[in-house]
């Protein structure tokens, strides 16, 4: 005799009033997401890769803080502007995800490289409801983020720190550290050269 498929298999009910979880954001963070949506397609993604200022001027409409020679490619995804902030010369290269539901920072002249993502919000599986988990992101002045790297909500990469292409990295790099893998360990310090060139063309 065959049991019924029940008695194999176990299906996952939630417990009542636990099926919806209602958005933490306001109404005027979506309504403002909203606009960006309309905004971003129309007005910033079909634009030529030389219009840096003027997709600097629509990410300034909806508050972010942008230096006047930082670098945004057209292809780039950022989730609400008001929370970035780019100093001189930062660049977010083609195809990066910006995630920014939390604050993400770029020194000067700190770069991302393509299809990189940095994500400021995760969910808290501890608990039931798996409520929204935010944490700001830190790239230090002169670091630099490789190709198709992921930097987890919360994380600082230091000042001239490097990490490698396709790095997973859960916590903070510190200043000069060169790190890669999955999650992303130090594998050197960089040499001094690096900085006194930069150094000597400041001067």
């Amino acid at each position: 005799m065959t049991r019924p498929r029940s008695a194999f298999v176990t299906v996952y009910a939630p417990p009542e009033g636990r099926g919806y979880r209602p958005s933490p954001h306001t109404l005027r963070n979506k309504l403002a997401r909203a606009l960006w949506g309309i905004v971003r397609p129309l007005l910033f993604r079909p634009t030529p890769k030389a219009m840096h200022g003027w997709r600097r001027m629509l990410l300034r409409l909806f508050g972010a803080r942008i230096a006047p020679d930082a670098v945004v490619h057209p292809s780039v995804r950022i989730w609400a502007p008001w929370n970035l902030e780019m100093g001189p010369h930062a660049c977010l290269s083609p195809y990066v995800d910006c995630y920014c539901v939390d604050r993400v920072t770029l020194g000067a002249n700190a770069t991302v490289s393509q299809y990189a993502f940095l994500c400021t919000a995760t969910h808290d599986p501890d608990e039931p409801d798996m409520p929204l988990v935010t944490a700001p992101i830190t790239i230090g002045p002169d670091a630099w983020v490789a190709a198709d790297a992921f930097i987890a909500p919360g994380v600082t990469v230091g000042a001239g720190a490097v990490v490698g292409a396709r790095s997973s990295v859960f916590r903070d790099v510190a200043p000069r550290m060169v790190t890669a893998g999955n999650p992303a360990r130090v594998i050197r310090m960089r040499s001094d050269a690096a900085f006194v060139e930069s150094v000597e063309e400041a001067s």
